[in-house]
């Protein structure tokens, strides 16, 4: 390149910085970084008193993002593990254990494991049950709406419950035990924002503790072990008494998927069904559409996730010299792909910022991509599609913004905590349900 025209070249811009995704997914600057620096160094600053980092390479194009997810071999999960925060050393055996942080072999291994337990056929069963939920939280939202000047918010009213029911339900975790589960979520995904962890605990020196260390699992591990224990005196149709009844699976890596499906479950569809409720109130025309049965839903599922990815960000580890995007990286690098802006590439989709609910091919890196794509997308789909049906049936007009939504301070889970709605006057009454 010469001089002059890199003299062009805009300033690389913060894609880093959590408190910025509070405001928004910073789609001008996801833009700019695929237009000139696809594959762009950032710095790692100290930020919410967490302490600053080395920094690390991000990727934006789809096409870097795809070749990184599925390029194990040169792209590690196991080496850094997969948050742009790099672990404390002496935590990063502990989470290692996990299969969200290990390559092939052992990563293939845990999968199939698991797998025996989350098969499409046991999630299928659950689908009865999950459009009951939606259907009795969807009507409570409608009713909250006609006592409180015809708005709610669909977060607290409707998404959050959902979300955690489903997976407590497929988990088997009992009823008396649930507000654990979102407990736990806030404090492991929420960390960056004090809304969701509150004050962050602190070690000895005053510096924060990271949410996915030994010391602050101790209490989901121990339940874990007492929900197993509890499923093969007392199995059920349900994930936790396949795992626990597992010969195969020892202890710790019982308590390690239980931290991921709790942790994973949860949150993908808690991140993605509020985002796709409020698609729906910011494009009210495809809203009609979908309404009307011009857009299928499969689709319409699709192009919600690819519009709001639950997920921002996943991390790597280049485990050798290597060149991507015509940028030399070298062996330890850390390396992060932006799934928001890798679904919204010009090079891959038309118009990218259009919401197009009948949108195919939707290649949307929303689940991943490679030998970690998300194991529970099948079960999500499921969540999604039967949410945004009984949507549609308990709304006859698209859903009116009461004010603006409030997002979750965070570079890694694209989360809302907020979504205030003015529901449909003609929405019908609650009506019991068999």
């Amino acid at each position: 390149m010469t001089a002059s025209a890199g003299d062009q070249l805009a300033a690389v811009p913060d894609v880093f910085d959590p408190r910025q995704y509070a405001a928004g997914i910073p789609h001008d600057r996801y833009r700019l970084l695929r237009d000139q620096h696809p594959v762009a160094w950032q710095d790692e600053p100290r930020v919410l008193d967490w302490p600053a980092g080395p920094g690390f390479w991000a990727v934006t194009r789809h096409r870097d993002v795809v070749r990184v997810l599925r390029d194990s071999t040169t792209y590690s999960s196991h080496l850094g593990a997969t948050q742009i925060r790099d672990p404390d050393p002496d935590d990063l055996p502990f989470i290692r254990r996990m299969m969200l942080n290990q390559d092939r072999p052992d990563h293939g291994r845990l999968r199939r494991l698991v797998s025996r337990a989350f098969t499409p056929r046991r999630v299928e069963r659950f689908e009865s049950l999950v459009r009951d939920r939606a259907r009795t939280l969807l009507a409570a939202a409608t009713d909250e709406a006609r006592d409180s000047d015809g708005t709610c918010d669909l977060v607290t009213a409707v998404t959050d419950d959902y979300a955690l029911l489903n997976l407590a339900d497929l988990l088997g975790v009992p009823e008396s035990d649930r507000g654990l589960l979102l407990r736990w979520t806030q404090r492991v995904i929420g960390y960056q924002d004090p809304d969701e962890a509150g004050e962050p605990k602190r070690d000895q020196d005053g510096r924060p503790v990271n949410p996915r260390s030994p010391a602050m699992l101790r209490d989901m591990f121990a339940y874990a072990q007492e929900l197993a224990a509890h499923k093969r005196r007392v199995p059920a149709d349900d994930i936790m008494t396949t795992l626990a009844t597992d010969p195969e699976l020892t202890d710790p890596e019982l308590e390690m998927f239980f931290f991921l499906l709790t942790v994973a479950g949860n949150d993908t569809v808690r991140g993605a069904a509020p985002g796709g409720l409020l698609a729906f109130a910011e494009h009210p025309d495809e809203y009609r559409r979908f309404h009307a049965g011009d857009a299928p839903v499969a689709t319409t599922v699709d192009e919600l996730l690819r519009h709001h990815p639950p997920v921002l960000t996943f991390r790597r580890t280049a485990t050798q010299d290597t060149v991507l995007a015509d940028r030399p990286l070298r062996a330890g690098d850390k390396v992060v792909v932006f799934h928001a802006s890798a679904n919204h590439d010009e090079r891959v989709f038309a118009d990218p910022h259009r919401l197009d609910l009948s949108r195919s091919p939707n290649p949307h890196v929303s689940f991943g991509e490679g030998p970690h794509v998300c194991l529970g997308a099948h079960f999500a789909r499921l969540q999604l599609r039967v949410l945004y049906e009984e949507f549609r049936a308990s709304q006859p007009t698209p859903p009116q913004l009461a004010a603006p939504p409030r997002r979750l301070v965070s570079n890694f889970i694209n989360g809302l905590k907020s979504v205030p709605v003015q529901l449909s006057a003609t929405a019908p009454p609650v009506t019991a349900l068999t």
